[in-house]
């Protein structure tokens, strides 16, 4: 079988495939056969050797993968042969708060899912919705379990709240979707007036060209009659700005301070997180139990996630270039049909 391996800080030149014998399950243990994958901004990190978690050298990279279960070790019980299943980000962190000893991740600390065959544990797969392709069901693993994380954690939104989410990202993407399912009106920044129209298009109540409104959270307080939102998904920064957007007794969900200007921003400054009187609360991805959530989600009101790009798996460096060219508007996907 073929699998791409990684040499961290080398960037796409320290991608490289390789054929490799197919694993063997053993107790408790699942291979499954990886019929699509799904990259990003955070595989971008993981190559350039700029990421808060330590990548292993020579691992499989990649994180969200989706297939079929094609063999099973000893004692497993939750899926079988034939079952169409995804890999969890943190195959450990099966329920409850993240924990360091659920740290262990795929495609940095272990091997991942840019491979033919996947060799994991049966408590790190779920079954997909069955509505959803396999190139579909890759979009969710981590962009849209972040989201949901984002937005369940600290209480579900509801009819007549506010949600602004930063950017026209995955993560962000999906916070839209689910956001408008719980009845929420739904407020995002993005770049220009194209992707302004698709987010329209998708449900945005309302869209801030943070280009032509850099000072954006003082729009936001005036689509809310001075308020702000009573939930904001910070993806891209200025985490600042998003403390100035948030209503008091609001939460800012910080999906990751590398993708949240963290380069060249100034410290926040103290009176800031005190004069926002809301909630900071740090998401990293999300538990195995939040994946199910979200599944059933998405598989009750027939959702299907926005998808940019579609690659064969032999292409994958050219799939990483283009994602790094950005530009792109929905999750890019790696097909192994």
């Amino acid at each position: 079988m073929k699998s791409y391996r990684l040499v961290p800080g080398r960037g796409l030149a320290g991608l490289t495939l390789h054929d490799r014998d197919e694993p063997e399950p053993g107790r408790g243990q699942v291979v499954v056969r990886i019929r699509a994958n799904s990259i990003g901004f955070r595989d971008l990190r993981v190559l350039s050797g700029d990421y808060p978690l330590p990548v292993t050298p020579g691992v499989v990279p990649g994180c969200e993968g989706v297939g079929e279960v094609v063999a099973v070790g000893a004692d497993v019980t939750r899926v079988k042969p034939g079952d169409r299943v995804a890999a969890t980000v943190f195959p450990r962190w099966l329920d409850g708060p993240f924990r360091r000893e659920d740290a262990a991740q795929l495609g940095t600390m272990i091997d991942g899912v840019l491979t033919e065959y996947a060799l994991l544990s049966e408590d790190g797969v779920v079954h997909l919705p069955g509505h959803l392709s396999y190139e579909e069901a890759a979009a969710l693993p981590l962009a849209a379990v972040t989201a949901w994380n984002s937005l369940t954690s600290g209480g579900t939104p509801h009819a007549g709240s506010t949600v602004l989410t930063l950017g026209s990202g995955a993560v962000s993407l999906f916070v839209l979707l689910f956001a408008k399912l719980a009845g929420a009106r739904v407020i995002v920044t993005t770049s220009g007036p194209a992707k302004a129209e698709r987010l329209r298009a998708l449900g945005a109540d309302e869209v801030i060209n943070y280009r032509e409104n850099p000072d954006w959270w003082k729009e936001v307080h005036a689509l809310t009659d001075g308020r702000g939102a009573d939930r904001v998904v910070d993806a891209t920064g200025p985490l600042e700005q998003s403390l100035r957007s948030v209503s008091a007794g609001g939460e800012v969900a910080f999906v990751g301070y590398w993708l949240s200007g963290a380069e060249g921003a100034t410290p926040i400054d103290p009176a800031t997180l005190f004069m926002a009187g809301s909630v900071l609360r740090r998401i990293a991805t999300g538990s195995r139990a939040q994946f199910l959530e979200l599944n059933r989600a998405v598989e009750a009101h027939r959702l299907r996630p926005v998808i940019d790009r579609v690659f064969p798996f032999e292409q994958v460096p050219d799939a990483f270039a283009y994602c790094e060219s950005g530009g792109g508007f929905g999750k890019v996907i790696i097909s192994h049909a």
